[in-house]
């Protein structure tokens, strides 16, 4: 028995283990574009800022590691096609030269690519590039191209297109690095995942650290300024307003987004759904024999949304446990996803899970929002800090929906809405999360968690005055 997996990073590598895990007596090869195998892109913006002081501290296991386990790995290597009925990959090295590998089963984990907007300058033949100062950022390629930016030009200024997770953790890194940066946001707030009053928290979280956040503004074209490569670049674009924004800057990171990666399995006939995305069961069984698929090259089954698009590392690891044992005869099925996601901006983080209101409403749900602010331990106990909270429930069933968090870093955001998660993950009603045994301690908490008094206040706005739910209402106290 071969398996071979395409891609060497979330989807491909979890596929391989689980393979050599459950038979290890499985041959198991990994085919990797390039040199990197297992590297966590979700880390880079904290290389970029120093944090992570080296780039080989980004991979989740080593060569080495990986090697122990069975996995051979095939670098700097690309698939250019899977012959299906012949179950064999054409390669080419990374010095062009071509092979075969016969395979008995095929995951395909070849992940996404960086949206490329249509912003002038940024492509056709005369496109800027790294080498100007204009950086596109998914890869370790990528990141090393911005880090010779940062050591050899030493910008000075930076515009940052695009609000999301990782443009906001670039803003915090380059920040770190002492740069003037710039955010652009074609909505009309940043981090447009959750709703725009939160987002505004993690607005002004940007400004107090003297980040020039920009919303309601498109980006149209960058120019060089200067006469050189690397020279200073200017930034055009319009406000929603139809007024005009210029910046003149060093640098331009572009992150606006991803898209699936799946020439290669469409050019061996694999069928496409949502945004592009390969087409999978939830046992990730493409439709061709013998070939699975996982990571963000497929669709996801989103357990309150059914069939959708949500690229997320947690979820390729998932899907690629799945696809390697199955890949092996087994019968696993992913569980689906909720679209848990937490980001830290500066000492702010924001979480979210489930669905927010608009979201709920599109599939046919009628729900409604509270937002509270419990404090994250008890007021007594020094420290105190508000959590704000926003709660989606079903008016007619009481089900939860979802959450969304905004709290200060030692707040245990990310745990927090990981209880919201478990929560929804069972189908629970927003009154029954008050039933769950939560820990308490003054210095972390409280006897009613904050996690269950924002779901109080829930059910307490819909029992009291139910048009009133968007309304923002302070949670109760909690006796001690």
């Amino acid at each position: 028995m071969h398996l071979v997996a395409i891609g060497g990073s979330d989807a491909g590598i979890s596929a391989a283990l689980r393979a050599r895990e459950l038979d290890p007596t499985t041959d198991v090869t990994v085919v990797v574009a390039d040199a990197y195998p297992n590297f966590s892109i979700c880390g880079i913006p904290y290389y970029v800022s120093g944090e992570v002081t080296h780039w080989r501290d980004l991979a989740h296991r080593s060569h080495a590691d990986l090697d122990a386990a069975g996995v051979a790995l095939r670098l700097d290597t690309t698939a250019t096609a899977i012959d299906v009925d012949g179950r064999r990959l054409h390669l080419r090295d990374r010095d062009g030269r071509e092979d075969t590998l016969a395979y008995d089963e095929l995951v395909v984990g070849t992940g996404a690519t960086s949206v490329r907007p249509p912003i002038a300058g940024l492509g056709g033949p005369d496109a800027l590039g790294p080498e100007d100062g204009v950086h596109l950022l998914h890869s370790m390629g990528d990141t090393f191209a911005v880090m010779r930016t940062l050591g050899e030009q030493r910008p000075a200024s930076a515009v940052i297109v695009g609000a999301g997770y990782i443009g906001l953790e670039m803003a915090e890194a380059l920040r770190s690095r002492g740069l003037d940066v710039t955010q652009v946001e074609a909505l009309p707030e940043v981090l447009p995942t959750v709703d725009p009053e939160l987002g505004a928290l993690v607005h002004t979280e940007l400004a107090d650290h003297d980040v020039q956040v920009v919303t309601s503004t498109t980006v149209d074209e960058i120019v060089r300024a200067g006469t050189r490569a690397g020279g200073r670049l200017r930034v055009e674009g319009h406000h929603s307003d139809g007024s005009s924004f210029t910046r003149a800057v060093d640098l331009v990171l572009v992150v606006v987004g991803v898209r699936p990666d799946t020439g290669l399995a469409v050019d061996a006939g694999a069928v496409t759904g949502v945004k592009g995305a390969l087409v999978v069961d939830e046992q990730m069984r493409t439709n061709l024999p013998h070939v699975h698929a996982a990571g963000d090259c497929v669709v996801t089954h989103h357990r309150q949304l059914g069939i959708t698009y949500l690229p997320l590392g947690t979820t390729a690891h998932k899907q690629g446990r799945v696809a390697g044992e199955n890949a092996l005869g087994g019968s696993r099925r992913f569980a689906g996803s909720l679209g848990t996601q937490v980001v830290k901006v500066f000492d702010l983080v924001a979480a979210r899970t489930g669905l927010r209101e608009h979201e709920a409403s599109a599939v046919g749900l009628h729900p409604a929002t509270t937002v509270s602010r419990p404090d994250d331990h008890k007021a007594y106990y020094p420290g105190a800090t508000p959590i704000h909270i926003a709660i989606t429930g079903d008016t007619d069933t009481g089900a939860l929906l979802g959450a969304q968090l905004v709290g200060r870093r030692g707040a245990e955001i990310a745990k927090r809405v990981d209880t919201y998660a478990g929560a929804l993950f069972h189908e629970m009603s927003v009154d029954q999360v008050s039933d769950l045994d939560l820990s308490y301690t003054p210095p972390l908490g409280s006897p009613w968690d904050a996690v269950q008094m924002a779901t109080q206040a829930w059910v307490r706005s819909r029992d009291a005055a139910p048009v009133l739910l968007r309304e923002p209402v302070p949670a109760g106290p909690a006796q001690d």
